[in-house]
């Protein structure tokens, strides 16, 4: 047989002749567009959203009732089976699963992104990053629409969460999650797209990390050897980063400083495995 026959598909696809500098410029290209058509990406989250609920009453704001049907049941159950002051506890728990719902979500639906948008990603010339922000934005704004939730508490519980200058910091936080956000979610939807396995696989992962992730039980409740062990968990430390200001208490130096670590590796394994295989996307579809 003739060996030209076992030469992998990869090399023989266009993007395998770019040179690696050219490559990498290409990449930088993608992001810098991606950005610039904000108002895209924008939009086309505003109306993914306004798709999915079209026709009904309260519209996409069935997902902040669901949100809180369930964070407020969970609340009364759970505080009395952990014998747990309602007071402290609900306001952790709702804040808490607010940031695990977005986390949660982003994860799951990004893996899925190229593969969701293929016909677009065929038909239309945009940058493979503008798909990326448009999951994020639309979660985000998902997100806003639940911190309705989180008014109740606020006014039940008064005595134990105030809103103060620590609730300000939920904007500078959010916008670090946004970062990772888009730096892991382009890793996982380059993966995904290249693997169709990867997706169940993320669900299971899921589905697990919630229970050893403290969104319904408080870290103080673990022996005091396991309570820094909490901090190799990078779920929580996002958790975290979202909740505290929720609930008006500060974030400690340790979780921004995993956070901001966290950042800096995801940013640099997203630019490297998007100047590398940004070109075969579009054959992996």
């Amino acid at each position: 047989m003739d060996s030209s026959l076992n030469i992998d598909q990869n090399t023989l696809s266009p993007a395998a002749t770019i040179p690696k500098r050219d490559r990498k410029t290409l990449a930088y290209q993608d992001f810098a567009q991606g950005l610039s058509q904000w108002r895209i990406w924008l939009l086309l989250a505003y109306q993914d959203i306004k798709l999915r609920y079209r026709r009904s009453i309260l519209g996409p704001f069935w997902i902040t009732l669901s949100m809180a049907i369930t964070v407020y049941s969970m609340g009364f159950l759970y505080a009395h089976l952990f014998k747990i002051d309602m007071r402290q506890y609900y306001p952790f728990l709702v804040a808490g699963m607010l940031a695990w719902s977005l986390i949660s979500t982003v994860i799951i639906e990004l893996t899925d992104t190229f593969i969701v948008y293929d016909g677009l990603i065929k038909q239309i010339k945009l940058p493979y990053s503008l798909y990326i922000h448009r999951v994020a934005a639309r979660n985000i704004i998902i997100f806003f629409h639940n911190l309705l939730v989180m008014i109740p508490v606020l006014v039940i519980f008064h005595d134990s969460i105030k809103v103060n200058f620590y609730t300000l910091l939920l904007i500078p936080n959010l916008l670090l999650i946004y970062i990772n956000i888009f730096t892991f979610g382009m890793i996982l939807a380059i993966i995904g797209a290249r693997y169709r396995d990867i997706s169940q696989i993320i669900k299971s992962l899921i589905q697990v990390a919630f229970f050893v992730t403290p969104v319904m039980w408080n870290p103080i409740v673990l022996p005091l050897q396991y309570q820094k062990m909490i901090h190799l968990n990078p779920f929580y430390i996002f958790v975290e980063l979202l909740r505290a200001p929720l609930i008006g208490a500060p974030n400690s130096l340790s979780i921004i400083a995993i956070a901001l670590f966290i950042t800096v590796i995801g940013t640099s394994i997203c630019a490297l495995m998007f100047a590398r295989y940004r070109g075969r996307i579009i054959y992996w579809l």
